[in-house]
């Protein structure tokens, strides 16, 4: 198990995503996607309010609907759930306002009393940063939210957070969610784990597997599957990300892994990562996932594909 920065959230490292969640998964399949996870020992799941509005027909909240279905269906114990505000249609910015009408429809949507990990999901140039900061800890103080994180947020203004949260004597973020991957390294290893590391905080990386293309799906010439994430992979399928898919492919079958499970362990050996997160439209998907948060690869093993990466980045 892992803990998430200085909380008290063990968890297995790795987070299912449920951006598909009412996307690209319905409401079967991500009940099926979800059983197989927690039956796995997967206990971490990242929603958003937001997911899935950008979808023809829904409006926003419909991943966390479902999410809070399978919760009240299956009751499981010991799950960990994070989800973020900013972004959904009714409820953009982060405003003190906002931030508690959002925080409170995501747990009637979730069927929740408390939310175990709250990210302001994008940054907010048009709200005082201090306004934010007093919302999220207002939130932990009348017991909405259990622990406070920040996504796609720069490390100056992740430090400015911080720093007014230690002035107001309110909680610290536990977690940062970039964008970080193989394919996706620099900004993050020069910028964010810095500051994770001086104050204890953990990452939780989004697009831990390059919207699929780090599952080795595109590097037969299909990048055009015309799924919704395809046109992104097929960008990284250059002679240099082919070539990461090759090391992939070759450490992995050292340990009988797969290209993905491979992938998601290099990242979970990185500073600081607590959990990347990984999303599966399909069960059969959830398997590699999971392997991928159990799979130990030695230092070689993870300088040759960190060095492998190097000319790959996008």
């Amino acid at each position: 198990m892992t803990r998430i920065g200085r909380s008290d959230l063990d968890i297995l490292p790795l987070s299912l995503g449920g951006n598909v969640f009412g996307w690209t998964a319905d409401r079967d399949t991500s009940f099926e996607v979800l059983d197989a996870f927690h039956a796995g020992g997967g206990d971490f799941i990242d929603t958003a309010d937001a997911y899935s509005a950008w979808a023809p027909g829904n409006s926003g909240g419909e991943s966390e609907t479902l999410i809070g279905e399978w919760l009240a269906s299956r009751a499981p114990r010991d799950v960990v759930v994070a989800t973020k505000v900013s972004q959904h249609p009714e409820f953009r910015g982060l405003s003190a306002k906002n931030v508690r009408a959002a925080a409170e429809t995501s747990l009637s949507r979730l069927g929740l009393d408390t939310i175990d990990l709250y990210y302001a999901h994008f940054d907010d140039a048009d709200t005082p940063l201090e306004e934010t900061v007093a919302a999220f800890a207002d939130l932990v103080r009348d017991g909405l939210v259990r622990y406070v994180g920040v996504s796609n947020y720069s490390a100056a203004r992740i430090r400015e957070w911080i720093s007014l949260a230690e002035a107001a004597g309110a909680d610290l973020p536990i977690a940062v969610q970039p964008h970080y991957n193989l394919v996706h390294r620099t900004e993050v290893e020069r910028e964010i784990v810095p500051v994770a590391e001086q104050y204890g905080m953990s990452l939780v990386p989004y697009y831990a597997l390059a919207s699929g293309f780090l599952t080795g799906k595109y590097r037969g010439g299909d990048a055009a599957s015309g799924s919704p994430r395809a046109e992104g992979a097929a960008k990284l399928a250059t002679p240099a990300g082919l070539a990461l898919i090759d090391a992939l492919e070759e450490v992995g079958a050292a340990h009988d892994a797969s290209i993905a499970s491979t992938a998601l362990a290099w990242l979970r050996a990185q500073p600081t990562v607590a959990a990347p997160i990984a999303s599966a439209s399909k069960v059969s998907q959830v398997a590699d996932l999971l392997a991928g948060a159990a799979l130990e690869l030695t230092a070689d093993e993870i300088a040759r594909l960190s060095a492998a990466s190097e000319p790959a980045q996008a």
